[in-house]
């Protein structure tokens, strides 16, 4: 009786917990942990590493469904084929289905990159490689090393390294090389699965998917001598250049009046160097055009200072060799107003465009407590290869200096960051000059940059001590 009495109060009890708290609300069990695995292999017919291989297809099978992107840029095939392979894949399996007639006693190395993910996650199996042979031994040598951007020291890792079996300077840009690979998130590269013989070594920016070398203005590099995967070449080093691209200056299109952007502008248009309207104590100044001036007359242009329009003692105008800029040098004097009288007639540009009136461009130079003092110590510089201190901001080049010690002194620096790197220029021109490949085999001067930056304070005798 007890017992069922109990049970009676706690059916009560339930019914008016239930009517005070509403219809309880159902939640489905968690799931567990995502899944962060890559498919796994489970079988590749033929098997990998098949000696005296004569099929035309691969087929392979994973653990989980899967799914393959992007294979014209993920798939590496060595040697290169003449047609790519087609891949397809369904459910768990992958299939290769060759097209080129394959060579005899030759090694094949598939490398899928990315390729191969599986499908609910995309999860990717990075790097998976197969590898067969048509003859009665797999080839094992290696060729290792890495690509460097001469004129800056850094890594590109976009570009390709190829293997050519021809020495001649056209086989560059008339056939595709034997073996090509990727580099590393540090610009290493390795080939694998070589055989004994004699290869040419190159790096190349292959923008438009060719593997030739047909734009001097793409990153190139090359070995200076013949390599051999037979010898110990871990210290390859190439480095990689391209030709300047020429200069371009991009003027914002002014509306007219009214604000109607299509009216034509018959006015002449420039832009200058100041930065809010200051003149940097440590730089000349300069006016870009948007076209090439056709007529410039330095008797039509003045320079003034302070309010009293006094000339300075020495100033001189010039026209660069684009006939786009108009550099102004002279000794600037600090927190002093300046001003350039311009008469309508000084400069015409190759349309026709002139200014309507004489015109007049004030700016104040700035003060010296605007900067900072700089003192280096620099170490582990090879001072017989005429090194220059590069100072870079922005990935622009703002201050260079001929070094003859480990010692540098700058009495006034802007108060920004800086990237420093050094250049070793062989012919001592100052600046740094690409390789010239076809005919000459020039290699490109070298840049070595510094890891640390540097943060300027106004004010302050910045000193550091750098070694590379």
């Amino acid at each position: 009786m007890k017992r069922i009495l109990f049970f009676l109060l706690f059916v009560i009890a339930l019914w008016q917990t239930a009517s005070i708290t509403g219809c309880a609300n159902i939640i489905p069990p968690e799931g567990g942990p995502r899944d962060s695995l890559p498919p796994r292999l489970l079988e590749a017919s033929p098997l990998d590493s098949t000696r005296n291989f004569t099929g035309s297809r691969i087929t392979f099978t994973f653990d989980e469904f899967v799914e393959v992107s992007n294979v014209s840029e993920n798939l590496l095939v060595s040697p290169l084929p003449g047609n790519n392979p087609v891949v397809d894949y369904k459910l768990k399996t992958v299939t290769v289905r060759l097209r080129d007639t394959l060579e005899a006693n030759t090694t094949y190395t598939f490398n899928f990159g990315s390729a191969i993910k599986d499908f609910t996650e995309g999860n990717p199996l990075k790097n998976f490689t197969y590898t067969f042979s048509t003859g009665s031994y797999i080839d094992s040598l290696q060729l290792s090393g890495r690509v460097i951007l001469a004129e800056t020291g850094r890594i590109d890792t976009t570009l390709i390294v190829m293997l050519h079996t021809s020495g001649n300077d056209s086989a560059l840009f008339t056939q595709k090389p034997r073996y090509i690979t990727k580099l590393d998130s540090k610009g290493q590269f390795t080939f694998t699965n070589l055989p004994p013989r004699t290869f040419y070594l190159y790096a190349l920016k292959d923008n438009g998917g060719t593997k030739l070398y047909i734009d001097n203005r793409s990153l190139f590099a090359f070995a200076d001598k013949p390599v051999s995967p037979k010898d110990k070449n871990d210290s390859i080093v190439l480095y990689a250049y391209a030709k300047p691209e020429p200069q371009q200056v991009t003027i914002p299109v002014l509306s007219g009046p009214r604000g109607r952007p299509n009216t034509p502008d018959k006015r002449l248009r420039y832009q200058t160097n100041l930065s809010d309207g200051m003149q940097d104590l440590l730089s000349p100044f300069t006016m870009q055009f948007d076209q090439p001036l056709r007529q410039f007359d330095t008797a039509r242009i003045s320079l003034y200072s302070d309010s009293a329009f006094n000339k300075p003692a020495a100033y001189r105008f010039t026209r660069d060799s684009t006939r786009k800029k108009i550099v102004l040098q002279t000794e600037w004097k600090e927190n002093t107003l300046y001003h350039i009288i311009m008469d309508k007639d000084f400069a015409e540009d190759s349309s026709g465009k002139k200014l309507l009136k004489t015109d007049t461009l004030s700016f104040t130079t700035r003060k010296k407590s605007d900067y900072g003092i700089l003192k280096l110590k620099l170490r582990n510089i090879d001072f017989t290869k005429n090194p220059v201190l590069i100072f870079t901001g922005g990935n622009n080049i703002m201050l260079s200096f001929p070094l003859t010690g480990p010692d540098f002194y700058l009495p006034m620096m802007l108060p920004i960051e800086y990237e420093l790197r050094i250049l070793y220029d062989t012919n001592k021109n100052g600046v740094w000059d690409p390789g010239q490949f076809y005919g000459k085999r020039i290699q490109p001067e070298i840049g070595k940059p510094f890891d640390r930056k540097l943060n300027i304070k106004a004010g302050w005798t910045n000193e550091f001590e750098l070694a590379l």
